[in-house]
């Protein structure tokens, strides 16, 4: 049994697809399910008019603006080997459940758009994955498209972002021009548009075609060859163990839209992705995925995901050991236990009851109102508590009621679940406990006002207070409400945290000048 345990949580492959809206995330992740025999149609997110939506994308919002909000989560089998992804936002707004999901994964793939480069919500996202010290997989996308030469994106990778990249295969011609690409590590030529039976061309020793074929005439594939023999002179070397520890990307040229180059792509990284990575306790002990007690964290957690039942579930990254349906669990948080009866796993919106689980899986509990991001999960007796998820100091503030008084039931359960949820977060003044919202972008209020008034048939009015700087307090104790002022407004957060909400930060800098006593700190 243990051995059978041992290869499953060997045959996970767990990682998140980061990159910049717009850089075909979507679009890759709907053709990886494809290959892995998910879904029958990969549509693309674009296709708005013809009524069908990317299979990731499921929130009404999502599916009238073509953006992914919400991190989904996405599992099926390919060659062996459980594949579990989860899609992020792209938008920038959503950096916080982006960066939560980040922590529940073990790889990352990043796409990179050829005629863009790299953009600025890449390069943040790939700092917290630099930071895990996680393998990042580069698809550099849009291929069929005229962008930058490809040296030039290999150029941007080391110089924009400071990691070595080794180029996995490269592109021959691009746009209209695109014939396909030299695959260097395995050792073929994949054509774009192949006749019948020649999709792949070997290649030899010396670096030729080894068949004739009318594309060795064209000058693309000259310049391909003349650029293939460069990185092989003068390009950083293959390096298994710099790419498990983050240090070289191996970079991929394709086009997701085309389906060209992505089943290659899944293949090569399946073989070089890691299995489930341990995670570190509060205390800085390892947890092995091997270990026989069960554990996991809660990263996300998503209201009504089916608005016909009212449903809110907490997604669990499972750490270690193996999960049975029906099991006992502990929240050490809330020193309580928990049976799982009604666990779920995830394509988009369909879902299906998951009786077993291992150590890189992620699961789905149905939840009412107990479970917060972050929270431990753990089977047996043992107690422990993993490392805590980034919280994201808020930038923008809004104060916020319902237009009809008679709904203030339905207006704070509403605002209660999506506050759990961590899209928003919530704040109220002190006597007379009107309610503010914080949160890093503007899109996240919209899309807060447009659940409220789908999921909880509550209409909003929101007053913008602009940006402000929000801090904490170490010593509260001290803190007297005499020092708050138009320019610094005393508030208290969810957990009746007293936070100080400054102008900006000469405001800031003033009342620390003043009272020097009081120490502020920032969340992250």
């Amino acid at each position: 049994m243990e051995n059978k345990i041992q290869d499953e949580i060997n045959s996970r492959r767990t990682f998140a697809i980061i990159s910049h809206p717009d850089a075909g995330k979507t679009t890759i992740t709907e053709k990886l399910l494809y290959f892995g025999g998910a879904i029958r149609d990969a549509g693309t997110v674009k296709g708005k008019k013809s009524g069908k939506f990317a299979t990731s994308d499921w929130m009404e919002i999502e599916k009238q603006r073509g953006i992914s909000v919400t991190s989904s989560v996405l599992q099926f089998d390919y060659d062996g080997k459980r594949v579990n992804i989860l899609d992020t936002p792209g938008h920038e707004d959503f950096s916080e459940d982006t960066y939560r999901t980040l922590m529940a994964v073990d790889a990352a793939v990043m796409m990179v758009d050829s005629a863009k480069g790299i953009e600025p919500q890449t390069i943040k996202l790939f700092k917290v994955c630099r930071m895990r010290g996680i393998p990042i997989f580069t698809f550099i996308n849009k291929m069929d498209r005229q962008g930058k030469e490809p040296l030039e994106l290999m150029e941007e990778l080391e110089e924009v972002l400071g990691i070595q990249s080794y180029a996995m295969n490269w592109p021959i011609g691009m746009g209209k021009e695109f014939l396909g690409i030299y695959d260097r590590f395995n050792q073929r030529v994949e054509l774009a548009r192949p006749d019948a039976e020649e999709r792949f061309l070997p290649i030899t020793e010396d670096g030729g075609l080894a068949v004739e074929h009318p594309m060795t005439e064209t000058s693309y594939y000259k310049q391909a060859l003349e650029d293939v023999m460069l990185l092989n002179e003068a390009g950083n070397d293959f390096d298994e163990e710099r790419i498990a520890v983050g240090e070289l990307t191996p970079v991929f040229f394709g086009s997701a839209l085309t389906n060209f180059g992505v089943q290659t792509f899944l293949e090569t990284f399946l073989q070089f992705a890691p299995t489930p990575q341990p995670r570190k306790t509060r205390e800085g002990e390892d947890v092995e995925p091997e270990s026989e007690v069960f554990s996991g964290f809660i990263f996300k957690i998503q209201a009504n995901m089916n608005p016909a039942h009212r449903d809110r579930i907490a997604f669990v990254r499972i750490v270690s050991g193996h999960f049975d349906r029906g099991m006992t669990v502990t929240v050490p948080r809330l020193s309580k236990n928990f049976k799982l009866s009604q666990t779920t796993q995830f394509l988009a919106d369909d879902r299906e009851t998951v009786n077993e689980a291992v150590a890189g899986d992620i699961i789905g509990l149905y939840d009412t109102g107990n479970y917060q991001i972050g929270d431990t999960v753990i089977g047996g007796k043992a107690n422990f508590q993993f490392e805590a998820l980034p919280q994201f100091t808020p930038e923008l503030f809004v104060r916020v009621s319902a237009k009809n008084v008679m709904k203030s039931k339905q207006f704070h359960k509403g605002i209660l679940q999506l506050v759990q949820e961590g899209a928003i977060q919530y704040y109220k003044t002190l006597h007379t406990e009107e309610v503010i919202l914080g949160a890093v972008g503007q899109l996240q209020f919209e899309v807060f006002e447009h659940r409220m008034r789908a999921e909880y048939h509550v209409d909003v009015q929101m007053e913008t207070m602009g940006s402000k700087v929000a801090r904490w307090i170490e010593n509260e104790e001290e803190v007297k409400e005499s020092m708050a002022g138009q320019r610094a407004l005393l508030v208290k957060d969810r957990y009746d945290r007293k936070v100080f909400l400054f102008e900006n930060d000469f405001a800031m800098r003033w009342f620390q000048d003043k009272f020097p006593d009081i120490k502020l700190y920032n969340q992250l």
